[in-house]
């Protein structure tokens, strides 16, 4: 039996590997035969769904066309692979003597092209990633007790500066590490570090969820988030080497979102909270369009259209939840507990925040497609009244606080770039006022 499993694998693998190779193969040819004019023979590569939508005299003269725009054609890159919402784009990059473009394509399951494009090559990020300069900051590694658990983190320090304030990192969803962690990128190391130099200490640490990969400890987002953060609170509330009355929650995502939660329940112990792209609508509406975002990036397919339709009927099961029986058979979101479902639906996070009597600065990068324009306006209606509330958006930045052009995507994460000096600068010169 064991040995038929292992073969069957092996035959399963080895075809998804030679599919992976077939497709590569489909990919450099529609390229040649863009580069030599044969139409025909792309078009007849196309699935029916772009077919309708082209000719094959569109391919006779494209290459010529972006000769004649960017200058004649030099070379092009190795061929490399991206996944986006669950497809494998193929790609490679073409140098033009003026202007680099990417050439990138995507298949069906039976080889047909759903994807066939030219555009620019996405710039490199000039930033380099915020390094420990030792100089000017030491660390040191802390132990947060929260219940019955042990989390590891560290507290940056500023070197020359007496009993600093302390800004404390919240994740966004998910089992994230001290560095929130996404791809090459570390979003929360950058904050850590550019706070640091600028005279501010921070507390970075494993979520519990990191740490010990058991659902059971983070049944809902007090157990997942808050009261994790309200553990390190009070730590920070007896660290002689901070000042206990400046301490600062810095939430992120889904730790923007609990920020008005954790400061209500921390019994007036905070000095502030910032608040870097925090969902203002339901979480299960945020994921339908999340999911539909996604699904408008690559070619429409009869399984994409069937993740969004699905999406969209676990969302309505979410906003049953308390009121009325939901389907079975659709489930919920993400197959969470039901009492993350419960908890978030009873949870107003603009509501909280307008009881609170404390500094907020809530800031949002334009480009976020997680969260989004909408959403911070949803804040600045909310807490337009509300007295010590700053809001600021940044025209660049998505939603890992990574700067761009255009609507973000999912591949921006795949590529190392540091979060913006200019948002660090601009959450120090805050804390530094408050």
């Amino acid at each position: 039996m064991v040995l038929r499993v292992i073969v069957s694998l092996t035959i399963l693998f080895s075809c998804l590997f030679a599919n992976a190779q077939a497709n590569e193969e489909r990919a450099k040819q529609l390229l040649d035969f863009c580069m030599v004019g044969q139409g025909d023979s792309v078009y007849v590569r196309l699935n029916d769904n772009v077919r309708s939508n082209l000719t094959p005299a569109v391919f006779n003269q494209i290459f010529l066309g972006l000769e004649q725009q960017v200058g004649k054609y030099q070379s092009h890159s190795e061929w490399k692979t991206e996944l986006v919402n669950n497809m494998k784009i193929y790609y490679t990059d073409l140098q033009f003597e003026n202007l680099a473009l990417r050439f990138l394509t995507a298949f069906d399951d039976d080889g047909l092209a759903n994807t066939i494009r030219f555009m620019p090559v996405p710039a490199k990020p000039t930033a380099k990633a915020e390094l420990l300069n030792t100089e000017e900051i030491e660390e040191k590694e802390i132990e947060i007790i929260s219940g019955q658990l042990k989390l590891p983190g560290i507290l940056s320090l500023p070197k020359g500066v007496t009993r600093p304030p302390v800004a404390i990192l919240v994740h966004g969803s998910g089992p994230n590490d001290r560095d929130e962690t996404i791809g090459p990128n570390k979003p929360f190391r950058d904050l850590a570090y550019g706070l640091a130099k600028q005279g501010i200490a921070v507390v970075r640490y494993d979520k519990r969820t990191y740490v010990y990969k058991d659902v059971e400890l983070a049944s809902d987002f007090d157990k997942e988030t808050v009261d994790d953060a309200l553990a390190i609170i009070e730590m920070m509330k007896n660290e002689p080497l901070i000042d206990s009355n400046r301490i600062y929650i810095v939430g992120h995502s889904q730790g923007a979102l609990l920020a008005p939660r954790i400061a209500e329940r921390s019994r007036n112990a905070l000095a502030g909270i910032i608040l870097i792209a925090g969902p203002a609508r339901s979480m299960e509406d945020l994921m339908v369009e999340q999911t539909i975002y996604l699904s408008s990036l690559a070619p429409s397919t009869p399984e994409t259209e069937k993740q969004v339709e699905a999406i969209k009927q676990q969302a309505i099961n979410v906003k049953k939840i308390g009121r009325e029986p939901f389907d079975e058979k659709n489930g919920l979101i993400l197959e969470v507990p039901i009492s993350y479902w419960k908890f978030a639906n009873e949870y107003r996070p603009v509501e909280v925040a307008k009881k609170l009597k404390l500094p907020m600065l809530i800031v949002q990068g334009e480009r976020d497609y997680q969260v989004t324009m909408e959403d911070f306006n949803l804040w600045k209606a909310g807490l337009a009244k509300a007295k010590y509330v700053s809001f600021k958006s940044y025209s660049k930045l998505n939603h890992l606080l990574q700067e761009g052009i255009g609507k973000s995507t999912p591949t921006e994460y795949n590529v190392q770039t540091p979060v913006a000096e200019y948002l660090i600068s601009d959450i120090a010169n805050w804390i530094k006022e408050n």
